[in-house]
């Protein structure tokens, strides 16, 4: 059975315990018009999407949580059921766009069928039209959806592969297995023991990695100064967006000898900074912690191949240059710490443990008043090549990432074609300063790169 690994599985835990929320990732291509017709632009998508069986394939979950959800085939499957188009409202400006994506966003996936639709939406100016790319995050990370884009709309097709059926066990099977699978639980744990009997040193190293790396997270945990930018969440989403020249940041990273990650991070350091400022808010050094995912992937799979680090953005200073050597050595100090160690090593334990406990702890986890973590900033490499569909060029992509559990705020950062884009999520309710904030990353940026002669 094609089982979800348990992030792949909390994914779906959180979102059935948080009813405000929908974990959907996105894409939001922008593309030179005219706009192809929806026969057109189906059978082109579909063309190159059958490359992927899981976009074929629904959730089946396991009766009492015995066993973690399976992927099956869905026996109704209906392509066109996936596709819809919607004209963009007057005034047609990209502030319309962005309420219209927040909206569409908002609306949860079916998990009757296939987890993932894509929207084409009409209308946009100088003759343009657009793409809302839009996956669960059960089904695949950002990276995995970024090389999806390259999939369906890169210059050379992939060929078909040979799809291997995974038909609906049925719930008598399903339980069947799960119970087999508790059964040989003490057989696997044996075996486990024995394993790194066989190869002590190197368990030794992964284990002290992991325990150096739970450590710094145990410490990263701790409350931060109470903020309005944590809190409950409503249903209603904004959602803004910014672009700056990936030369630009390039060109930062080059002259202070860091990574483009921490420009990128900084510029967000000093977008929250003056949204503190703007609200008369003291910006503290423990104002804002981010959740900040890592890429651990070692192939081309969809699922979810991430850790964490959790550092605390330095709101505080005021000079971006300061800020950008406080926000790489904190970044460098979290990865000797092995904080991403040790999420690995926690989502690769929980594969070996019992499915129940661990459904049971996401769902209690999800309702904990947390206010340590305060923003999700997420950055996925995207294609270097333009993209196109049908002949017609990829200008502009525009990531989105959901909000959950209390956080509610969330930055994504995509490169792309010479640009790097952000997208910016909040919750409708509480943060009606989202447009402000994509300015003021993107002034971050621009600010940064003066001090580069």
């Amino acid at each position: 059975m094609d089982r979800l690994s348990p992030l792949d599985a909390a994914f779906l835990e959180i979102e059935d315990e948080d009813r405000r929320s929908s974990l959907a990732i996105a894409s939001l291509s922008i593309v030179e018009g005219p706009a192809p017709s929806q026969d057109e632009f189906v059978s082109a998508v579909l063309a190159r999407l059958d490359t992927v069986p899981r976009f074929r394939q629904r959730i089946r979950t396991v009766p009492f949580d015995l066993g973690p959800p399976i992927w099956v085939d869905d026996p109704e499957f209906d392509a066109v059921r996936h596709f819809s188009r919607v004209a963009l409202p007057a005034p047609h400006d990209k502030a319309t766009l962005c309420d219209l994506v927040a909206r569409l966003m908002g609306e949860r996936l079916d998990r009757d069928r296939p987890l993932w639709e894509f929207q084409v939406v009409e209308g946009l100016p100088e003759g343009r039209w657009a793409i809302l790319a839009k996956v669960h995050h059960a089904l695949a990370d950002g990276q995995a959806a970024a090389r999806l884009l390259t999939v369906l709309f890169g210059e050379t097709p992939t060929g078909s592969p040979r799809r291997q059926q995974a038909p609906d066990p049925g719930a008598a099977n399903l339980l069947l297995d799960a119970v087999g699978t508790m059964l040989r639980y003490p057989w696997d744990q044996t075996c486990l023991v024995a394993k790194s009997l066989l190869h002590p040193t190197q368990v030794a190293s992964r284990v002290t990695d992991a325990a150096r790396g739970l450590a710094a997270m145990t410490s990263a945990l701790l409350p931060a100064s109470p903020t309005p930018l944590s809190g409950p969440l409503g249903h209603d989403r904004r959602y803004a967006t910014a672009s700056v020249p990936l030369a630009d940041v390039k060109a930062v990273a080059d002259a202070f000898d860091v990574t483009v990650n921490d420009v990128l991070l900084t510029a967000v350091t000093g977008g929250f900074r003056e949204i503190l400022l703007q609200r008369g808010e003291t910006p503290s050094a423990d104002s804002v912690r981010s959740l900040v995912p890592v890429s651990v992937r070692t192939d081309y799979s969809l699922e979810n191949e991430v850790s964490l680090l959790l550092p605390l953005l330095p709101v505080d200073l005021p000079d971006p240059v300061q800020r950008l050597v406080r926000v790489h050595r904190r970044l460098t100090a979290l990865k000797a710490g092995k904080e991403a160690d040790a999420g690995t090593w926690v989502t690769a334990t929980a594969a070996h443990e019992p499915f129940a406990p661990i459904a049971w702890a996401v769902r209690a986890a999800a309702h904990l008043p947390q206010r340590n973590i305060v923003t999700v900033t997420t950055n996925v490499r995207g294609p270097e090549e333009p993209l196109s569909v049908l002949g017609r060029r990829i200008v502009e992509i525009y990531p989105y990432v959901p909000i959950a559990l209390r956080i509610r705020t969330g930055v994504a950062m995509f490169s792309y074609a010479g640009s790097v884009t952000f997208g910016v999520t909040s919750d409708a309710a509480t943060v009606p300063d989202t447009r402000a904030l994509a300015d003021a990353i993107s002034r971050d940026v621009t600010a940064l790169r003066a001090t580069v002669t």
